[in-house]
């Protein structure tokens, strides 16, 4: 199995973290992209035409994005429970993993805004709003510790490194200072092996 990888890609991660925390990370090759809002990776939009990582390939050739399908693939592959069959905890995970992407989304745009958009075109107020979303989720999440307590599953995995893109990229926006039942949470749940490895090329 092979993926197109960026270190600095949240999705990307995600997948990798999934990988690991199913016993199947050794099996993946990690293939190097250039995938950009912007300047598009032409070698990737004939795999995946809307030219973004994560892509991935699988042993059948099969060719699966985004993040969801990967994951989903995985833990099927490896007959794993981080997406739970049927019933009301499937719903749970599957609406927690939505939270935990929603932030990433959100978050990458607000990215983009710094990173991709000329100074005089950026709009402060737009990058404001997109973190926003990260803060009402947050506070959701303080205000329902049950979603979080007690599980490892493809919704903890999907905000947890939604808690490390924040970390990455937005050291001003100080999260921890206004949430602390998530930073509870994220510091004994950064520490499983899979949330604490890193891969490079």
């Amino acid at each position: 199995m092979k993926i197109l990888f960026s270190p600095f890609s949240p999705y990307v991660r995600k997948c990798l973290v999934t990988a690991h925390e199913l016993g199947l990370s050794d099996r993946i090759t990690l293939l190097p992209s250039s995938a950009n809002p912007v300047n598009r990776d032409l070698e990737i939009i004939p795999l995946n035409p809307l030219g973004k990582v994560p892509t991935f390939f699988a042993d059948d050739g099969q060719v699966l994005y985004d993040s969801r399908v990967i994951c989903e693939y995985l833990n099927d592959l490896a007959k794993g429970s981080l997406i739970p069959a049927a019933g009301s905890a499937r719903w749970q995970t599957l609406t927690l993993q939505a939270l935990g992407d929603g932030i990433l989304d959100a978050a990458l745009l607000a990215r983009y805004e710094d990173a991709a958009r000329p100074a005089e075109r950026q709009w402060p107020q737009w990058r404001a709003a997109q973190l926003d979303k990260a803060e009402t989720s947050l506070a959701h999440l303080d205000a329902h510790p049950g979603l979080l307590a007690n599980r490892v599953d493809l919704g903890a995995l999907a905000v947890g490194c939604a808690l490390w893109y924040l970390d990455l990229r937005f050291a001003d926006f100080d999260w921890r200072a206004r949430h602390q039942p998530v930073a509870d949470w994220y510091a004994a749940f950064s520490k499983r092996p899979s949330m604490a490895a890193a891969w490079s090329l």
